[in-house]
């Protein structure tokens, strides 16, 4: 079974010439995992626009290839509200975006309520890490093991410049995951060689990237088919519970 950890979808609003005010559907994003052989892919919103009940609305629509993860601001007064009701909506996870929405990810008073929150409600963790100030992997990190329970996926495994730090928190914490998308082939060989491949979870970014780039980079960079089938696949279905 072929899972894809991060993707995005979202209803257009707004006049932003930055992706807001086109749309990109889950319609439209389940034609181009049927040409790359992905049966369920993860679909969160945009950190510029948050919309849960979209993603539940898609999820319901397609239950058997999506899987839904929402989104909150931890500095809204009602995070662990919202988290509570994510959960409640069917969601299986938390997609955080610190510099969308202005917040260090080393700040106790604010993240240790949300993954608590997250704890009692068995919500996987995504954190938006591509090369960012505010969400390195060491900080993360520092998060990370006060909620050892809390599976975390550390997005683009920091790339470009915190690869190795991500490599580093990935092989002494085992609730912390790499998820591939936005990588370099040598960065996920990298991973692959030094933290093997149940710490890896292949995620493609829709539509940023394409669901067969992501594939064909797989099979480049772990070329065991049975070590490949973890990564693609196996990791994810066993955090989220989902039974093939």
């Amino acid at each position: 079974m072929i899972i894809d950890a991060y993707n995005n979808v979202w209803e257009a609003t707004g006049t932003s010439d930055y992706l807001t005010a086109e749309e990109f559907s889950a319609n439209a994003m389940l034609a181009d995992m049927d040409a790359a052989g992905v049966d369920l892919a993860v679909g969160c919103s945009l950190g510029q626009a948050i919309d849960n009940d979209f993603i539940a609305r898609a999820v319901a629509a397609y239950p058997d290839r999506l899987v839904g993860f929402g989104q909150v601001t931890p500095r809204a007064p009602d995070a662990v509200e919202q988290i509570e009701r994510i959960a409640e909506l069917g969601l299986k996870g938390l997609k955080l975006h610190p510099t969308m929405h202005g917040y260090h990810f080393a700040d106790h008073g604010l993240l240790d309520p949300v993954f608590d929150a997250c704890r009692r409600n068995r919500l996987v963790v995504l954190v938006n890490a591509l090369d960012d100030p505010f969400c390195g992997p060491f900080a993360i990190e520092e998060i990370s093991r006060g909620f050892p329970e809390v599976p975390v996926l550390i997005a683009h495994m920091g790339t470009i410049w915190n690869v190795m730090e991500a490599l580093i928190v990935a092989e002494r914490n085992e609730q912390l995951y790499l998820e591939t998308s936005g990588t370099q082939l040598l960065e996920v060989r990298m991973a692959y060689d030094r933290v093997g491949p149940e710490r890896i979870v292949m995620g493609t970014d829709w539509p940023g990237s394409d669901f067969e780039l992501e594939r064909l980079k797989m099979r480049k960079a772990v070329p065991d088919a049975a070590d490949r089938a973890k990564v693609e696949g196996a990791n994810l279905a066993r955090l989220l519970r989902i039974e093939p």
